[in-house]
This record gives C-alpha cells, sequence and structure tokens, in this order.
C-alpha cells in the first residue's frame, strides 16, 4: 500500500434530511440508516483501508462529535480526528486536512470524500480512486469523481465534461451546475455529457495548495500559518481562531468551479448520496407492494403501499390505508409525511426549533 496515499473523510454535517433519526446531537453518518449493521461513516472508514494506510486516514469532524468517532472508529487514533469549532462549509474542512497532511508529507495523493454515502460496487469504487490516485500522482490536476446518471434527478449536482482526456480516462472540466430544473436536469441527460457530482476528490497535497492560493488567497494565509503547529499542542488552539476568520463557502464553488485544471473520472459504483428517505427507500429492500420497512420485526401493514416505514425495534406499528407516506419515529418524534413532499423536512425542522428550542432538534 501506498505510504504516500492519505483520505481525508469530511464527518461534520447534520443531516437535517433525515430528522428525526438524525439530530444535531447524533446526525447520520453515525447511524445505521439502511440496517447493514454499519453505521455510515464506519462503511467509508473500511472502503478506505483498502487504499490507503490506517495511518494516513483523517476524520474532519466538528469537535462535539469527536467521542462518536473515537467510538465507532477505534482504530483512528485522537490526531487523526481533526476537530471543527464551527460549521464552515467544505472549503476550510478541506483546507485543514490538506494543509495539515502537506506539512507531513509534501507528497501526499489525497483523496476527500464524505462520510455519509453508499457504495455498493467497493472494487469498483477501490479501482476509480486508485486510477485517480495515480493520475494525481502525475500530473498537475484536481481530479472529482462523476456518477453516469441513470435518471434526470433535480437533487443532484452535474459535472459537464469536453473530449479532451487525462490518461485516457479522466475528461477536461467544462461547467458544474448546481441542483438544476427537472426540464434542465432531463436536457443534460440527452446531452449526453453530463455526470452527478459525488463530491469526491483526488489531488495530490501540492496542487490543492497551489489551488487555495490561487483562488481562496486568505483562506490558504490562514491555514498556510498553521504549518507551524500542526500536530503541536498549539494546533487546536490555532485552527478555533482560524475557523472563526474563515468565509462559509464549498470547495465546489471556491476552487473547482473556477480552476482550470479540473477533470472528471467517468464512474460506476452504485452510488448514492443518501440526502433523502426516498434515496434510501429507493434502495432499501420492498415488500410486494412496494413498502420499505427498516427494522420490520413488529411493523403491521394493511391495505398500504410504497411507504417508507422507520421505527424503533421494539415499537409495534400499526398502518392501515395509507399510500406513499414516509413513517419515522425516533427520539420521542413521529414523522408522517408524503414522500413526495420530503423535501419540507428542512423546514419542518427549522419550525420545530422554533417552536419548542432545540429539545427535538
Amino acid at each position: 500500500m501506498n505510504k504516500n496515499y492519505y483520505a481525508i473523510i469530511m464527518a461534520g454535517g447534520i443531516g437535517s434530511r433525515f430528522w428525526p433519526i438524525s439530530r444535531t446531537s447524533y446526525p447520520k453518518q453515525f447511524i445505521d440508516i439502511l440496517g447493514t449493521g454499519k453505521t455510515l461513516i464506519q462503511n467509508t472508514y473500511s472502503r478506505f483501508l483498502k487504499i490507503c494506510p490506517p495511518e494516513n486516514i483523517y476524520i474532519v469532524t466538528n469537535e462535539n462529535y469527536a467521542d462518536l468517532v473515537k467510538e465507532q472508529l477505534p482504530g483512528i487514533q485522537n490526531h487523526q480526528i481533526l476537530t471543527e469549532p464551527v460549521m464552515r462549509n467544505t472549503a476550510p474542512c478541506v483546507a485543514y486536512g490538506s494543509y495539515k497532511i502537506e506539512s507531513m508529507n509534501e507528497d501526499a495523493i489525497v483523496v476527500v470524500a464524505p462520510s455519509d454515502h453508499l457504495i455498493l460496487d467497493e472494487q469498483a469504487f477501490v479501482d476509480s480512486i486508485n486510477n485517480s490516485l495515480k493520475t494525481a500522482a502525475e500530473h498537475d490536476c484536481l481530479i472529482t469523481l462523476g456518477i453516469k446518471p441513470s435518471r434526470p434527478d433535480t437533487g443532484y449536482g452535474y459535472i459537464q465534461y469536453t473530449d479532451q482526456l487525462l490518461n485516457n480516462d479522466f475528461h477536461k472540466v467544462k461547467t458544474f451546475t448546481e441542483k438544476p430544473t427537472l426540464e434542465i436536469a432531463k436536457s443534460f441527460l440527452q446531452s449526453g455529457d453530463f455526470l452527478w457530482n459525488a463530491g469526491i476528490f483526488v489531488w495530490s497535497a501540492k496542487s490543492i495548495v497551489k489551488a487555495f492560493g490561487k483562488h481562496l488567497p486568505d483562506m490558504h494565509d490562514i491555514f498556510a500559518d498553521a504549518r507551524s503547529v500542526y500536530n503541536s499542542d498549539k494546533e487546536r488552539s490555532h485552527i478555533n481562531t482560524a475557523y472563526q476568520q474563515c468565509i462559509n463557502i464549498s470547495i465546489d464553488y471556491g476552487i473547482m468551479e473556477k480552476a482550470e485544471n479540473v477533470y472528471v473520472l467517468p464512474s460506476e459504483f452504485g452510488w448514492s448520496d443518501l440526502g433523502t428517505w426516498t434515496s434510501v427507500y429507493q434502495l432499501a429492500e420492498k415488500d410486494y407492494v412496494g413498502n420499505a420497512v427498516i427494522p420490520s420485526e413488529k411493523v403491521i401493514m394493511y391495505d398500504s403501499s410504497n411507504c417508507m416505514v422507520n421505527v424503533p425495534e421494539d415499537k409495534l406499528v400499526v398502518l392501515q390505508g395509507l399510500h406513499d407516506f414516509i413513517v419515522v419515529e425516533a427520539n420521542n418524534t413521529l414523522m408522517i409525511c408524503p414522500r413526495d413532499q420530503e423535501q419540507s423536512v428542512k423546514q419542518i425542522v427549522a419550525d420545530v426549533k422554533q417552536k419548542f428550542g432545540t429539545k427535538y432538534i
């Protein structure tokens, strides 16, 4: 295994779309949402053990989740958990991990990935990442993985690519588009040169540091100035101060959409970002009338179809005459919502917070 290969796993989100199971104190990356016996972050960590030495895997998370990371990933050492004092989107997260790694090994090649995605074909994923790491080691480029779209999904970002190739497999990126309308998404699929943006990136430490210097120079200075304190007792206090100075911006908008040396690898490895209950429903096992129930031991359904049900194991639940609904109970909260209105969950969470405070959030 290549000692210059590193992984940064981003695990700081709160997963509000999976409320009430996902809470601010216990977000979705630490939950076994699909009922597989492993949490999402545990599955992500296991995948990267096939790519990087275990000591080269770093978790960037909110400081409130450090104990959860240690509990769920017993192989992780304290210095591999990089804690963020506040949420500042993905650019500071990527900068913190990348600059820390670069300060230890200037020849490092880094893969950055979310902690809460589903990968069904792990070998294809490992092959795609290894191919990307090898290419990033040979070229000054920023690589993103694109998923061949199977439908005009309005919940994903899209990457348009050209015929210009790098190492035979990597296409020059032409445009990035955030979540489009349905009509635009349909036109993307018809054109044949668009991919879903998986939010998985690969680059050399040198290339990403140079990109920060060019496109986010203030953030570059903040994390470059910390080179002398990484892996010392002063690191945490310095980073706490640094984050207060960082703007809230994504790595996509801050760098990937601006850089000239961005390439995408078209990939197929059974990917889902597990962003909504519908995405879980689509992946879960269903009965003959389309009901997905996790867990299913004590749920009885009459004249009900196409429902997503997730309730506590010891709760007896009886549903009758319910079609195309999400039924979720957790943390003394029950939510019943039409599946086609699940985009309102974020607003529901905001309303609950305003009415009842943070008790249920």
